[in-house]
């Protein structure tokens, strides 16, 4: 089976970009988990949430998640949701182009 240059660019770059959101997933899970293991005071003998407010301790993992979910939209979903945008975009163009030509030829015809 024979594969086109361009349908093996575009499953390359899906493989990188699934790849790129793994290892986003995995950073995030590792360091928030570090994270919450120092406040909770593991690697010292002192309790980091008596210095600082209780929020603090979620902000990191709120606002890191939210990009990480915005991350995986665009990986999973994504596509599909681009491919409606490329579709509709096409759909107008189309159209435009179609009532520039009936308007082109109505004026040729009253001449």
């Amino acid at each position: 089976m024979e594969y086109s240059k361009e349908k093996y660019e575009r499953a390359k770059k899906r493989v990188a970009d699934e790849k790129g959101f793994y290892n986003h997933l995995t950073v995030y899970l590792v360091i928030n988990t570090l994270l919450q293991l120092f406040y909770s005071g593991i690697f010292f003998d002192l309790h980091i949430g008596e210095y600082a407010p209780w929020w603090v301790r979620f902000t990191t993992p709120f606002f890191w998640g939210l990009s990480l979910f915005i991350h995986w939209i665009y990986v999973f979903k994504g596509f599909r949701f681009l491919k409606g945008i490329r579709k509709w975009e096409e759909r107008k163009i189309k159209e435009f182009m179609q009532e520039e030509e009936e308007e082109f030829s109505s004026r040729f015809r009253e001449k």
